[in-house]
């Protein structure tokens, strides 16, 4: 894969005033850019300013506005459709995940080994700030139970940080709603039997006074649709176009050429 140009970054935003900025600012530093979509999902603070702001002055940032706040399953679907990039990873807007290390989440990618990263917070602890034990262990049975039905052995199915190849997200058929995106996609990629890989991140959680927004709703909801994509979703209802695994396509490649040499070898 190409290692110049190749990211496109998308950052869904529901009145992010305060730290909208210095994430963007923190993406542009970050090698591999090719774009960033900032989705401004209905702000009602000066979070849709800001962003018009930075995109005037940076022409790698685009913004798309949405006229009602339709939560960050419907931002994301927004923002995915408009990428370019040969990867595509998302970005939230508050300071929970540190954009440095979104190096490492795609290198996976870039290396030819992965098709699908996802950045854990369990899997190695870095730096991690305690907040809600109730969470954690909302989390842990939420990643227990997906991996019970999608047999693939994540540690965090709800962590903010997952990469894919742009095929992938783009021909992906999302239908969720509010915070549903991260088991929705997760059955979806585990139906297209890629290869996916895990890589540690460190979390700067934040509280609900500071403005965190997920919470016991969004719980239950992950469970009915544990069941609904794993269950009652077939593959092909999952993906416009199935895309192909790049890590499949480039071993065959080498077997074939493999299998030429050894070939010419006989003769």
């Amino acid at each position: 894969m190409t290692n110049t140009d190749c990211l496109s970054v998308v950052i869904p935003a529901y009145n992010e005033e305060a730290t909208l900025g210095r994430v963007v600012r923190s993406v542009l530093a970050i090698p591999n850019l090719h774009e960033i979509i900032i989705v401004d999902d209905y702000s009602q603070d000066a979070t849709g300013r800001i962003a018009d702001e930075l995109a005037q002055i940076l022409p790698r940032i685009k913004v798309i506005h949405k006229e009602t706040n339709g939560g960050k399953t419907e931002a994301l679907k927004t923002g995915f459709s408009l990428t370019t990039g040969e990867i595509v990873i998302v970005q939230d807007a508050d300071l929970e995940y540190d954009p440095v290390e979104i190096a490492d989440v795609i290198a996976p990618i870039l290396q030819g080994h992965a098709d699908v990263v996802y950045g854990s917070r369990f899997l190695v602890r870095k730096a991690a700030r305690v907040l809600y034990f109730y969470h954690f262990l909302a989390n842990k049975a939420l990643t227990f139970v997906s991996n019970l039905f999608t047999n693939i052995n994540l540690t965090d199915v709800e962590t903010g940080y997952k990469a894919f190849r742009g095929e992938i997200i783009r021909n992906m058929m999302i239908t969720s709603s509010g915070f549903g995106f991260e088991i929705e996609v997760t059955a979806k990629i585990a139906k297209l039997q890629c290869a996916i890989y895990e890589v540690p991140i460190s979390y700067y959680g934040r509280t609900y006074e500071e403005g965190k927004k997920i919470g016991f709703k969004d719980g239950l909801a992950a469970g009915w649709y544990i069941l609904k994509f794993n269950l009652l979703c077939g593959l092909q209802d999952s993906f416009r176009v199935l895309p192909k695994s790049a890590v499949t396509q480039y071993s065959n490649s080498n077997l074939v050429g493999l299998l030429s040499e050894n070939s010419k070898s006989a003769e």
